[in-house]
């Protein structure tokens, strides 16, 4: 069924798929990920699936999936809260050096980037700074009381990921507005501690699965109901992980700025207008009239 900005494709047995895809090609593969997500019985409505999706793990990247009563993990993912901080600032493109190799070399001198294996990893702190253990002190006291039920992820890369950038897709960028004003731009999430808070709740949920003999088209799918002593743990461990993914942007943002004003002796303000926002995430909505 064709709309006029998007497409409907039907579940075999569940809710309908909204496809904002016109004009962009959709792996089978990824078709069959849409079509088991619709079919599980606490889809609310329908799917919407964006212009970027493509296969993921159990689930689409790039689609919205509306659940009620239950929450699938691995929907969710494990670079939980990955998202975009973007700041303005009054230098315009006349302000920026010919030569921008040094202001990248700044940056990067700011901002732990990449990964190196061992103890020595240059993706992490070494000495952390002040404003990243104050970031972290807003973040300490839930973290205990997740770790005191999960131990394991207290032995994972929290407190000296903070203000880190990561590896894969996750970027920096000095870039300019149509206005020729000259913004900074960052991509990035929860970093290690998200990625073990996503993968223990994976594997929580697919063990919950097989204990209670409940099949499914992906494992991948494994869910936790609402109600369940794991749903209430897994919404805490992740509304912490999207507001460590959240600090961890604007703790980037404001080491980035500072390599700014090093190398540009201009004054300048930032902040003129700014976005920290979640691409990757759960959150509870109102849609319909109903939670």
């Amino acid at each position: 069924m064709k709309h006029e900005t998007y497409d409907v494709m039907q579940s075999t047995n569940g809710r309908p798929i909204k496809m904002w895809t016109q004009g962009v090609p959709v792996e089978d593969e990824a078709k069959q990920q849409l079509q088991n997500t619709a079919n599980m019985p606490f889809i609310f409505k329908h799917v919407a699936v964006m212009p970027d999706v493509h296969l993921g793990k159990g689930s689409t990247i790039g689609s919205v999936i509306p659940t009620k009563g239950a929450i699938i993990p691995a929907a969710v993912g494990v670079d939980i809260g990955c998202g975009m901080i973007a700041t303005k600032t009054t230098l315009t493109a006349s302000d920026l050096p010919d030569n921008l190799g040094p202001l990248r070399s700044a940056i990067e001198k700011a901002v732990p980037h990449g990964r190196t294996p061992g103890r020595q990893d240059r993706g992490a702190w070494s000495n952390a700074p002040t404003v990243v253990d104050e970031a972290w002190a807003q973040l300490a006291p839930d973290f205990a009381r997740i770790t005191s039920k999960f131990p394991k992820l207290a032995r994972t890369n929290h407190r000296i990921h903070l203000g880190t950038l990561g590896t894969g897709n996750h970027f920096i960028e000095v870039c300019l507005g149509e206005d020729q004003f000259v913004w900074v731009m960052l991509h990035s999430g929860s970093r290690g501690v998200g990625n073990a808070i996503g993968n223990t709740f994976i594997e929580l949920a697919k063990a919950d699965m097989r204990r209670h003999f409940i099949n499914l088209p992906d494992q991948d799918l494994s869910y936790f109901p609402e109600g369940t002593e794991h749903f209430d743990d897994y919404v805490f461990a992740v509304d912490w992980a999207q507001r460590y993914a959240k600090l961890n942007r604007e703790v980037m943002m404001q080491h980035v700025i500072a390599a700014l004003r090093k190398m540009i002796t201009k004054p300048f303000e930032a902040q003129q207008e700014a976005v920290n926002c979640h691409h990757n995430y759960v959150q509870r909505e109102n849609h319909f009239g109903e939670n």
